[in-house]
C-alpha cells in the first residue's frame, strides 16, 4: 500500500510550551543544544538556568539604569537612599549596616555617602563617647527625593514582570530565593575555607 508522503506545507504540530504561550525555543536553548551536540559527554543542563539569569539580570540593569536616567538618579544613590529610607526613622545607620543591608563593600559605600552628602541628600556625624563612630542620616531633601522615585520606579519595574501570571511569580520568587540563599553560603565557606594572602611584605608603600 503506498503511504502518502508528508505534506510539507502543513503546519507543526504545536509543543505543551506553545500551546501554553511560552516560547518553544530560544537561544539559550540552541547554545545547550550545540554544546550537546559537540560534546555529547559535556553536562549542559545548567546552561538553562544560569545563562538566562545572566541575560535577565542584564536586560534588567540596563532597564534599571535607563529608569534611574529618566528620574534623575544614578544607581547607586538611589540604593543608599532607598537603604536608609527602608530602616524607619530617623532614616539613621552606621556605614557597616549599609554595607550589609545593600549587599556592597564598605569602601563603596564611603563612596556613595560621600557623593550623596556633597548632593545634600545625607549628613555623616560623629557618635559614642570617643566621637569615633559614624553614622549616615538622610536629609529632608534625600527623603524628600526617595519618596518621589521609589514608586515610579516599582510601578515600572512591576510592568516588567506582565508575562508571568502571580502564581509564576510566586514560584520564580521561591526558587531564586533557594539559589540564591545555597549560592551565598557556598561563597562564604569559600571564603572561610580561604588559604591566607600571600606575603606581600615588599609592596610598595608596606
Amino acid at each position: 500500500m503506498d503511504v502518502e508522503p508528508p505534506n510539507r506545507g502543513a503546519e507543526r504540530a504545536t509543543t505543551p510550551a506553545e500551546t501554553a504561550g511560552e516560547p518553544a525555543e530560544d537561544a539559550v536553548d540552541r547554545i545547550q543544544q550545540a554544546w550537546l551536540r559537540e560534546r555529547p559527554r559535556t553536562p549542559v543542563d545548567s546552561i538553562g538556568v544560569i545563562t538566562r539569569i545572566w541575560q535577565v539580570g542584564k536586560l534588567l540593569d540596563d532597564d534599571r539604569r535607563r529608569t534611574m536616567a529618566r528620574l534623575g538618579m544614578d544607581a547607586a544613590t538611589r540604593d543608599l537612599l532607598s537603604t536608609l529610607r527602608r530602616s524607619g526613622p530617623p532614616y539613621r545607620l552606621t556605614p557597616g549596616q549599609i554595607a550589609r543591608a545593600a549587599l556592597v563593600s564598605p569602601g563603596a559605600v564611603s563612596l556613595r555617602v560621600a557623593r550623596a552628602e556633597e548632593q545634600g541628600l545625607v549628613r555623616r556625624f560623629k557618635e559614642g563617647p570617643d566621637g569615633r563612630s559614624t553614622t549616615v542620616e538622610l536629609t529632608p531633601e534625600g527623603h524628600a527625593l526617595i519618596e518621589r522615585t521609589v514608586d515610579d520606579l516599582l510601578r515600572h519595574e512591576e510592568t516588567l514582570l506582565d508575562g508571568l501570571t502571580a502564581d509564576q511569580r510566586e514560584h520564580l520568587a521561591e526558587l531564586l530565593r533557594i539559589l540564591l540563599a545555597d549560592l551565598t553560603e557556598r561563597g562564604t565557606d569559600r571564603t572561610r575555607n580561604a588559604p591566607p594572602p600571600a606575603d606581600d611584605s615588599g609592596a610598595v608603600g608596606r
